[in-house]
């Protein structure tokens, strides 16, 4: 009997990637109808029979890997740390926002400790005096892998949701694990970073679980819209379209013109059409799409073979030949 879930979409209910979901999802044509703020539900009235709910950020992955949401935004260093390690969630598509760094924070005092090898050679330090080397986290799966893959052997983990930057001046840990954007507040505390002291580089992520053809056939396609609609705005921010006016005798002239230079050239080459004017001379209309960094050099080109009247848009979306968001999505296996 062929089932009609609806898709069942998680994002922040605050925090700081609360706003900016909300946003890219509007961006992308995929606005967010929330008749209450006070409502935990909401809706996306371009793509019917999506469920939009409002959870904390902390709580996504795991209400997707027990199987009460399908899709959610979250950051990639809460997925990282709350997945399960035998379950079928993934990263689908990376957002581009909430960009941020995990990283190891020690006391600016410690003047010998430069690298993650010297926090090695503290930890063996410790031991030998009969203590661990204390850090404070809220992400101790993220930091003990990271840890143990650098040759640090002996430490504690001190678990704590509250303020981390203070636990050593307050004595409860030696150093810390922490999200940073900029490192300013680590570095207003007494803090330093180290080498090696990256755990990971995080953004908001749209995760999902695993799809599997004919399993719910209209949940699948409302996941192949909604990811297809995200991957195609991401990437046209990639690209702009460059319109202009050139003279010749026939189309084919100018796009031999335009495509005996590489960059004016385009993805796929030149679109020209006719323009019809008064005067008795040809002139034809030259579109191409040229990636962000080279559209200065584009335009120049353009100009210097005779282009006029150039225009730049940027498109809206960029749709791909595949639909690579979705080849995630339906893959065998969580991403590791």
């Amino acid at each position: 009997m062929e089932t009609t879930s609806p898709l069942r979409l998680s994002i922040p209910s605050s925090g700081a990637l609360y706003q900016p979901a909300l946003d890219l999802l509007r961006s992308c044509g995929l606005g967010v109808l929330r008749t209450n703020s006070r409502t935990y539900t909401a809706e996306i009235p371009a793509l019917p029979g999506v469920a939009v709910s409002f959870q904390r950020g902390s709580d996504i992955t795991q209400k997707i890997d027990e199987g009460s949401a399908d899709l959610g935004i979250v950051g990639k260093d809460r997925f990282l740390e709350s997945r399960r390690e035998d379950g079928e969630t993934r990263v689908i598509i990376e957002l581009g926002f909430g960009r941020s760094q995990l990283v190891l924070g020690v006391p600016d005092s410690w003047i010998d400790v430069t690298s993650i090898a010297d926090i090695a050679d503290l930890s063996v330090e410790f031991r030998a005096e009969g203590s661990d080397l204390k850090i404070a986290t809220k992400y101790p799966r993220l930091v003990e892998r990271h840890l143990l893959a650098n040759g640090v052997n002996y430490f504690s983990l001190v678990q704590s949701s509250g303020t981390l930057e203070v636990a050593p001046a307050m004595g409860f840990a030696d150093i810390i694990a922490d999200i940073t954007e900029s490192g300013t507040t680590m570095r207003a505390n007494h803090l330093k970073q180290i080498d090696g002291g990256t755990l990971i580089a995080s953004q908001a992520c749209l995760v999902g679980r695993g799809f599997r053809s004919g399993e719910d056939d209209a949940q699948m396609e409302r996941a192949r819209s909604l990811t297809d609609m995200i991957e195609a705005h991401l990437a046209a921010r990639e690209f702009y379209s460059v319109t202009a006016n050139m003279k010749g005798e026939t189309a084919e002239d100018v796009a031999g013109y335009v495509l005996d230079h590489a960059d004016i050239s385009g993805l796929r080459g030149p679109t020209i059409s006719k323009v019809y004017t008064r005067d008795a001379e040809g002139w034809f209309a030259v579109t191409v799409i040229v990636e962000q960094s080279r559209l200065l050099a584009a335009v120049e080109q353009i100009r210097s073979v005779g282009g006029t009247s150039v225009t730049v848009s940027q498109p809206n979306y960029v749709f791909d030949s595949s639909h690579k968001a979705h080849e995630r999505l339906t893959s065998n296996g969580a991403q590791r």
